[in-house]
């Protein structure tokens, strides 16, 4: 029996769908159903879009990754050497914005999207998504696999997907409730301040580990990376660039200190933004097996969010401020969204797909707006509305 499926975890009947598209749930719009034929043309739309950037991939690629990798270095020297005039209060601060930017820089623009593989194709080790590492507490390998497998593969998926939530948070109504989530607000902040860590931690997937899921021996490889890469991290920023300030050796961790919470807060807010704003719509295990590519594009599409803003904002958000284009082509430079963004929204405009998309504002208000809506039940608080969607799927799925 073929299957239709639509974002709100359940599979519905062909009959049932083609009722269900016949009539709308009353001060609702019209679902969004597309067929078999509309998902496969979706899919070579978003092939060919992906072949004709990969194309032009060349001289601007390279020129830009290494405009993006000497503006960090020069703001790390720069804010380096201005936690030696801690006396001159300004310059101190100005230091501590310039390692803020810097870090921003190696772990958003670079880091993020080096290790995703979008520059391989440069063949340099330096840009290896293999062998790149970079200036925060979470190993590269761990992160890879956490987020370019975990992540990317089984995106919004309820239960696959460790991103919803983390392992700590109720981001979605399918998510069972239970008193330790009326927590939510504080353990977001936690989460939100010290999140470099949070991200290190991730891969050890800590409800499991309380389950008694996950032992000593799978936890084990784990640590052996987190003490070299953490260690490595804290000596660095909390040892040995405040002695080799000499007097100045408290001000400069602070500053160090300073520089690293604020790119937890910068980059907590950016991804969560590109998850979890009202709109995007999470899945089931049932209604995602044995996708076809067509459909796996139009979960990343209906799964993710972006934020509006200008060139600066997008560099500095690592593009991920155009988190639905990075879940299509998490492997074209993220540089190129911008470009690949119109002609994307176009695509979901003519299929009737929603385009979520809004200021930093906006969604970072409505991702928080989440947080607080599922501290408490469902029975209590509803479920967000959002745009329907019914997909008829593949023959082999059903």
């Amino acid at each position: 029996m073929f299957a239709l499926s639509g974002p709100l975890g359940r599979t519905i009947t062909r009959r049932d769908a083609a009722l269900h598209a016949g009539a709308p749930r009353p001060g609702t719009a019209d679902p969004v159903v597309l067929t078999r034929d509309d998902i496969e043309a979706i899919g070579r739309e978003l092939d060919a879009l992906r072949a004709e950037t990969v194309a032009k991939l060349g001289a601007e690629d390279r020129e830009y990754i290494y405009n993006v990798i000497k503006a960090q270095r020069g703001l790390e020297v720069a804010g380096r050497a201005a936690m030696y005039v801690p006396f001159l209060p300004p310059v101190w601060l100005a230091g501590v914005g310039a390692l803020s930017l810097s870090k921003i820089l190696d772990n958003m623009e670079i880091g993020h999207n080096v290790m995703h593989g979008q520059y391989d194709w440069m063949r340099e080790r330096g840009l290896s998504s293999r062998e790149f590492e970079w200036d925060t507490v979470c190993p590269a390998d761990q992160w890879r696999h956490s987020h370019n497998y975990m992540h990317h593969t089984f995106t919004n998926i309820v239960g696959k997907d460790r991103d919803i939530g983390y392992g700590i948070l109720r981001m979605d109504p399918d998510q069972k409730w239970n008193p330790y989530y009326l927590g939510n607000p504080v353990w977001a902040t936690l989460l939100m301040v010290l999140f470099e860590w949070g991200v290190m931690l991730h891969d050890l997937e800590i409800e499991n580990v309380v389950q008694g899921k996950r032992g000593w021996v799978d936890v084990k490889p784990l640590a052996v990376g987190w003490w070299r890469k953490a260690g490595r991290q804290v000596l660095k920023d909390y040892v040995v660039f405040p002695a080799l300030s000499g007097p100045f050796f408290v001000t400069t961790l602070v500053g160090n200190g300073a520089a690293n919470l604020v790119r937890n807060l910068w980059a907590y807010s950016i991804i969560f933004c590109g998850h979890f704003p009202t709109g995007v719509a999470s899945f089931s295990e049932e209604e995602t097996a044995d996708e076809s590519k067509g459909e796996w594009y139009v979960r990343q599409m209906l799964g993710s969010a972006n934020i509006s803003g200008s060139p600066l904002f997008h560099i500095l958000s690592g593009n991920l401020s155009h988190q639905i284009e990075h879940h299509l082509f998490p492997d074209l430079p993220a540089h190129r969204y911008p470009e690949l963004a119109p002609r994307v929204e176009d695509i979901c405009r003519r299929y009737g797909l929603p385009y979520n998309t809004g200021g930093f504002f906006r969604q970072v208000g409505s991702v928080w707006g989440k947080i607080f809506r599922f501290a408490l039940p469902n029975t209590l608080v509803g479920r967000p509305k959002v745009p329907e969607v019914v997909i008829e799927r593949s023959a082999r799925a059903a």
